[in-house]
């Protein structure tokens, strides 16, 4: 029997994980049953469990890639802060809305999954090291507070001005240094 390639395997997975991404957008993490990702990816459930045990394996893994996409730039960024309101504006963004219902659900599964609350806590610690001494943990509390209530309001308000908000929040925070 051929050995199947690594690129074959990681297109699998990535298949797995669009198909998961999209019922939980659609229905919530705990509303989706994996008879609903197997009909959405096309695949047999047996080959989905050999990829992830179970569907808490798949929410991790889709929670992790959605924090390294978001945190990706702000390590790098010469300017913190533009980076900071980049991702601010990509929460209206025109493709945004899959993103947003996945994100407003990673931060509400903090409350039950550890390390779903230890990806969270690494991100405030990543924003901590990206500003420096340039804002103190209050100040990358109060963004990260921003983050999410943008988060939530773009997903019910469809009349919200995003491009306006991240303006003042860039104001706000630039009088603040």
């Amino acid at each position: 029997m051929p050995k199947v390639s690594e690129e074959h395997l990681t297109n699998r997975r990535r298949q797995i994980l669009d198909a998961a991404a999209g019922c939980f957008a659609r229905n919530g993490f705990h509303r989706t049953s994996m008879q609903e990702i197997v009909k959405e990816s096309g695949l047999s459930a047996g080959l989905i469990y050999r990829y992830f045990p179970g569907k808490e394996d798949m929410i991790l893994a889709i929670v992790e890639e959605w924090h390294t996409t978001r945190s990706a730039g702000l390590g790098t960024a010469s300017d913190p802060l533009d980076a900071y309101l980049g991702l601010l504006r990509a929460i209206g963004g025109p493709d945004a809305a899959r993103q947003r219902n996945l994100g407003m659900q990673a931060w509400a599964e903090t409350v039950r999954e550890p390390r779903i609350r230890a990806l969270a806590r690494q991100g405030v610690d990543e924003q901590l090291e990206a500003f420096g001494n340039a804002a103190p943990e209050a100040l990358i509390r109060v963004l990260v507070a921003i983050y999410q209530g943008l988060l939530l309001q773009a997903s019910w308000d469809d009349s919200l001005d995003v491009e306006a908000f991240v303006a003042a929040v860039g104001e706000l925070v630039r009088r603040r240094r």
